[in-house]
């Protein structure tokens, strides 16, 4: 099996930015790599993707809104992240099964068993080799953010606010799992840290 890597976050905390830089370093080692993103990065994905982001207005129920993550999920493991895991590729994913737990369990309030156990059934129980939080307070995240223009993005303060503690407290739960970065550092030390952290598991891989 490859190695999956996967970049979880509130609004603007540079993940995106971070999961590009990583996926150059390790092709530049010539390592077989893959990058996607959640929810998306299949067609299905991409589809659901525009109905989950658009403005609130667009009324979505909590409960249609889980279980429309949890398909984007299951299309983008079994087309995309499953077989080049297999294929021993390394698969950085830019949001994963934990935006899930954050969002709709501590942001709003969905039961976290039940998350967990449908995040299990969409995955088929995969879970990343590491996952690496990249933590900013929201109110530095969003004000980087010059057009607020997504449903989650257009919360209020107290949402993301739960969001964060909900990731802090999934990371401390497996420190062993979990790279937890001070966002609000340069980029270029962000992407060291990164750096330095996964290179040490390429020696796990095949």
């Amino acid at each position: 099996m490859g190695l999956f890597i996967t970049f979880e976050g509130g609004e603007g905390c540079g993940k995106s930015t971070q999961a590009k830089v990583l996926w150059n370093k390790f092709r530049q080692q010539n390592i077989p790599v893959v990058l996607t993103h959640e929810p998306g990065g299949t067609p299905l994905g991409n589809e659901l993707r525009r109905l989950l982001k658009r403005e609130k207005t667009d009324s979505i129920s909590v409960q249609a809104e889980l279980l429309l993550f949890a398909a984007s999920r299951a299309q983008l493991g079994s087309e995309v992240i499953l077989p080049a895991l297999k294929e021993g590729k390394v698969v950085i994913c830019d949001r994963f099964s934990h935006s899930t737990s954050a969002y709709q369990g501590y942001g709003r309030g969905l039961d976290l068993d039940l998350i967990e156990m449908i995040n299990n059934w969409a995955t088929q129980n995969l879970k990343p080799d590491i996952t690496i939080l990249l933590d900013t307070p929201p109110e530095k995240g969003l004000a980087r953010k010059r057009i607020l223009k997504d449903r989650f993005e257009l919360e209020q303060m107290s949402f993301h606010r739960r969001v964060r503690q909900g990731y802090l407290e999934m990371a401390a739960s497996e420190p062993e799992r979990w790279l937890v970065i001070n966002a609000m550092l340069s980029k270029r030390k962000v992407s060291r840290i990164i750096w330095e952290t996964v290179s040490g598991l390429l020696k796990g891989m095949g």
